[in-house]
Formats: C-alpha cells, sequence, structure tokens
C-alpha cells in the first residue's frame, strides 16, 4: 500500500493529466451545437462493439442526446482461463482495448472521457491500467473477466481504484465473469473507501428476493423487495448501480410498479448507461434510447430523473 503522501501524488498526476487534455474541467461548459437539451451522462459505452466503427458510435450517442460518455475499454487480447480461452476477449463483443478508448476521447475532449482496464490476472496488469489512469482515466471496468471476485489479482485492482479514487465497474454474470456475488459484501467491507458499480444479468436479476435460480440471467414478473442487490445498494455506500444493458432493461420493465419504489429508495445510487450496439440510437431496437424513455417514465419526479441520467454520474466522477 502506498503511504498517505504518495496517494495525493498519485491523484494529483492523474487529475494534472486529464486537466492537461482539455477536457476535465471544460466538459459540462458547452453542450452540442445549437443544442438547448438537458445534459446526459452515459457511463457505459465501447469503441468498436460488435463491429461498430468510430463514425457510427459517435453518431448514435449524439442522436441518442448523450452529451458526456465514458468509454470503457476491454483487456488485451490474450488466452487464458479468465477470458475463457478467448472467447471473452474484447468483452466478448469485440470492444477495443486503452488506446482507442484513449484516443476517442482525445479527439472528442468536451463529449467523450474513458477508462482503463485489463486482464486481471496478467503479470503486468496493475501497470497497464495505472498508466491510462495517469492519463486521466476516470473507471476502472468494465471488468469482465472470469475470475473470483475476491481473488488476489482482483484485490490489487481494488486497491489501485483506492490510490487513485476512481470508481470500479464489474459485470456479473453466473459461471462467466466475477465468481462469488454473494460474497462481494466483504469486499465491499474491505474496502470501504472505493466505489463499486454493479453491472449486467446476475447484479440486475438479484433485485428479485425470490430470485433462485440463478441460471435464469433475464428474470421475468413481479419482483419482491429486498433481493441480495437490493440490500448492497442499501447497507453500503459504496455500491451504485449501472442501469445498462438488457439486463438492466430488464430489470426496469420486468415490475414498473416495484421500478417506481426502487427509484425513490436509491435515487442517489444508480446511474444511467447504454451499453448499446445499436447504430441507429433511436426507435425500439436501441436499448440505450428504450432506458432513457424508462427512467423518464418511472421517475416519481424530475429530481430523481435528473439524477438518474446526470447528477449521480457527475457526483461520482467528479465531472
Amino acid at each position: 500500500m502506498m503511504n498517505p503522501r504518495s496517494i495525493s501524488r498519485r491523484k494529483f498526476i492523474a487529475g494534472s493529466a486529464f486537466l492537461l487534455s482539455g477536457s476535465a474541467w471544460k466538459l459540462f461548459d458547452n453542450l452540442l451545437p445549437g443544442s438547448d437539451q438537458e445534459p446526459i451522462i452515459d457511463i457505459h459505452q465501447h469503441t468498436d462493439y460488435h463491429g461498430r466503427n468510430h463514425d457510427q458510435l459517435l453518431a448514435h450517442q449524439r442522436t441518442l442526446g448523450i452529451t458526456h460518455t465514458i468509454l470503457l475499454p476491454a483487456g488485451r487480447p490474450v488466452i487464458r482461463a479468465s477470458t475463457h480461452n478467448g472467447a471473452s476477449n474484447g468483452l466478448a463483443a469485440g470492444c477495443s482495448g486503452n488506446e482507442s478508448c484513449y484516443n476517442f476521447a482525445r479527439k472528442y475532449p468536451d463529449e467523450f472521457l474513458f477508462g482503463a482496464n485489463e486482464v486481471p490476472d496478467l503479470p503486468d496488469a496493475i501497470r497497464e491500467i495505472e498508466k491510462y489512469l495517469k492519463m486521466g482515466a476516470k473507471v476502472i471496468g468494465e471488468s469482465k473477466f472470469g475470475v473470483e471476485c475476491d481473488s488476489s489479482e482482483m484485490k490489487r485492482i481494488y486497491e489501485l481504484a483506492q490510490e487513485y479514487d476512481v470508481p470500479v465497474l464489474m459485470h456479473w454474470q453466473h459461471n462467466m465473469y466475477n465468481h462469488g456475488f454473494d460474497r462481494f459484501h466483504k469486499i465491499l467491507e474491505k474496502y470501504p473507501n472505493v466505489n463499486f458499480i454493479g453491472h449486467a444479468q446476475t447484479w440486475w436479476a438479484n433485485i428479485d428476493k425470490n430470485h433462485h435460480d440463478k441460471s435464469d440471467l433475464y428474470p421475468s414478473g413481479k419482483v419482491t423487495r429486498g433481493g441480495l442487490t437490493d440490500q448492497l445498494l442499501s447497507n453500503y455506500p459504496n455500491m451504485y448501480g449501472d442501469l445498462s444493458a438488457g439486463s438492466g432493461l430488464n430489470a426496469l420493465t420486468r415490475d414498473e410498479e416495484h421500478t417506481r419504489e426502487f427509484f425513490i429508495r436509491h435515487q442517489d445510487k444508480l446511474l444511467y448507461g447504454s451499453d448499446c450496439a445499436d447504430s441507429a440510437g433511436h426507435g425500439p431496437e436501441c436499448q440505450g434510447a428504450q432506458t432513457i424513455k424508462a427512467i423518464r417514465r418511472l421517475s416519481e419526479s424530475k429530481e430523481i430523473e435528473r439524477k438518474l441520467l446526470f447528477e449521480n454520474a457527475k457526483k461520482l466522477f467528479r465531472l
């Protein structure tokens, strides 16, 4: 562990690098030219997602009405157990890595930020992630690898997140990624100064206290309050929820009465993300657009809507 002086210096280096890039403190000075839209932060997007090119990504985000996007890189393509012998390279979706996200954000500094990531059990994983944290990465993730959530490799990543004061975004999927969801509360307790963002199928299935079939990744029907995800959000100040992807949209729409109350209780802990590979940015096939509509429809007040679409992410990522 670093001493306080070293930690402070690391945070200063990371912050200074991003400041010099011309991005950090000007993000909200200017929305898109000619736009009077309310700002929306999308905390979950990818470059080269299922083959979508960079021009299509830019058009998608602008059409969707996103004013500020955080790009989440993949780890490098390697053949090992943590990537399911290569099947999960590119976040299992053809997504590109750190350099691609960094360069895209540099090209569009008023609209895009970037994260840092690496396959956690590679010998130089910490060095690779730290390289991009020093250049201004705002989050570690998307962590989507076949490892135990409390492994020594992941603990090193949590310690790095603590040193740089950035969140860790984790993809929870039973028998595939980040094993040990039922033990994760121990990590939240061990690292109270690290903010964690939960995402994906197992995270969202467990809003329901009666979610017993762990293999059911997209459950339907009524939700009984008090599932493991609900407990983590309620009991741990350092736990947040990413509303993105089909899993998030399914959780919001399967029981809308529950969702309205869920939004009220966790209004300070939920963050909009799209995680959408679509190229149009509108219509029924664009889950990012459908999630925004669901948030607006199911929020009991404008205040809650703005928290979920903008204010919570602005605060968490210190934008």
